[in-house]
């Protein structure tokens, strides 16, 4: 979900721009556009347009809805097999996440056109965004783990949205369809796939259903098709601070910071439940404004959850618990503010119910052993509030069964991913003999932008062959040292 900072400055490199004229591919006609960079990254020029297609394809009469769809070219003509980035989230657009990971893709695009498809709920495809009561995309208020609350943000949100859609038709399912719409209008007899985190899912999906029209496949931060999305999500995550504060441990000045962080985390959660825990006055990180708030363990699990997705703010972890300890809940406060923000700007929260209440929902159970974890059983009791008032659509009978055949396919994972650990690689490519799984020392989330990883990345896309990879260049990544205040750890 989130990228990492130390390769911002690749992707300020200009990429292969298109022409500025308008261009045709396939049957498609596309005009130049620029995808939006974000932060320290920078915009992407391209060329857009799109394509309609049913909303349900079992009623192709019916309502009708318009695929955004972005070309980043290569270079002169290039190979016939483009690759298909398919985003995270559930939620998140193609077309915004690229500029995101473009560094990662450079190499790529020396021989090979990149297509992005935003898949239908997300971007500029008939959008599923929720909004709050300041018209804000949004999950509803984060910080309130009342199920209650969460189902009549929901039914809000559907009443909204039953207007411009039929919530039922925006899974994983409908999406692999939408793909291979996409791959016959470009012209296109096979396509090599790129998913990340939830897309992952979707790439998966496409190449056991379309398997003739699949060159090969390549998935970071992966979610086996036999995941119950979401379900393990508190010990996965309690599995990674675990992890960092090892390291923490081991680190003589972070030790003097923190000594005991596991400790510290059920100190700062017993003392942000205590009665009479005063409202804290903060400043809003991207407003400005003077905010007052009831301080929750709501905010610490979002700023350790969302900080452990990357190694540069991971490093921060010890510091943030270490100003909660303190009292000092105003830095907490902002982070969470800010994070919650910048997530809901780029997931369209409908159109993840539509995906996790039909694929996955129906087998969330309670599970004793996440109790005592920092994300408890918020997760799934929120979210099962939410599906009962979702509309459901079809999940396949064979949706679970893991990828088979002789497929290439290239895994990737961080060591130190909170949400999709390495097993998960490990269990999804069991069955495919030509899969390989390269893990990321001190790596997050999506680490595709990390190190020699993008020429590693092209090489595949190259010889569709993972285990002929030379990836020793993979060694010299190290894990960041665990930071010991706001300026970052010691020299």
């Amino acid at each position: 979900m989130k990228r990492l900072l130390p390769l911002a400055l690749a992707a300020v490199l200009p990429l292969a721009a298109p022409a500025a004229e308008a261009r045709r591919l396939g049957t498609l006609d596309f005009e130049p556009c620029t995808l939006p960079g974000s932060g320290a990254f920078a915009a992407v020029e391209a060329q857009c347009t799109s394509l309609s297609v049913p909303e349900n394809r079992a009623e192709p009469e019916g309502r009708r809805i318009e695929l955004a769809i972005a070309w980043v070219p290569t270079e002169g003509e290039g190979e016939p097999d483009p690759v298909f980035l398919l985003a995270g989230g559930p939620g998140q657009g193609a077309r915004a996440s690229f500029p995101l990971l473009a560094g990662g893709f450079r190499d790529v695009l020396r021989s090979r056109h990149v297509i992005l498809v935003d898949q239908r709920g997300t971007g500029g495809s008939n959008p599923l965004a929720c909004r709050d009561a300041e018209g804000n995309n949004a999950f509803g208020d984060p910080f309130d783990e009342s199920p209650e609350a969460a189902r009549r943000f929901a039914e809000g949100c559907l009443a909204e949205l039953s207007k411009i859609a039929d919530v039922r038709h925006y899974t994983t399912t409908d999406a692999v369809a939408d793909l291979d719409a996409v791959r016959q209008a470009l012209g296109a007899e096979r396509i090599n796939l790129y998913g990340g985190s939830y897309g992952t899912r979707v790439a998966q999906q496409y190449a056991r259903t379309f398997p003739a029209h699949t060159r090969s496949v390549v998935l970071d931060s992966v979610v086996p098709n036999e995941l119950v999305l979401g379900a393990e999500h508190a010990k996965n995550l309690d599995a990674a601070l675990e992890a960092q504060f090892a390291r923490c441990a081991a680190d003589a000045a972070c030790a003097a910071v923190l000594p005991d962080p596991a400790g510290a985390i059920e100190r700062v959660r017993a003392a942000l439940a205590a009665p009479g825990l005063a409202r804290v006055r903060y400043r809003d990180p991207t407003s400005g404004e003077w905010r007052e708030e009831m301080p929750t363990s709501a905010h610490l699990a979002v700023v350790l959850r969302f900080f452990s997705y990357s190694p540069l703010t991971a490093t921060l972890l010890p510091v943030v618990l270490k100003q909660a300890l303190e009292g000092d809940h105003a830095p907490l406060l902002a982070q969470a503010r800010f994070l919650m923000g910048s997530v809901g700007e780029q997931i369209m929260h409908g159109m993840q119910l539509s995906v996790i209440c039909s694929e996955d929902a129906d087998e969330f159970a309670a599970r004793p052993e996440d109790a005592g974890t920092l994300l408890g059983q918020a997760f799934i009791e929120i979210t099962l509030a939410q599906c009962s008032a979702w509309p459901r659509g079809q999940r396949p009978a064979d949706f679970r069964a893991p990828l088979t055949g002789d497929l290439p396919v290239l895994a990737i994972s961080g060591e130190f991913d909170p949400v999709t650990p390495p097993r998960y690689a490990d269990a999804a490519i069991a069955q495919l003999p030509n899969a390989r799984h390269l893990v990321l020392r001190g790596q997050g989330h999506t680490p595709l932008n990390v190190g020699c990883m993008p020429q590693l990345f092209a090489q595949f896309i190259e010889t569709a062959d993972a285990k002929a990879l030379d990836a020793s260049c993979l060694d010299r990544l190290a894990p960041l040292p665990p930071g010991t205040g706001l300026h970052g750890w010691e020299p």
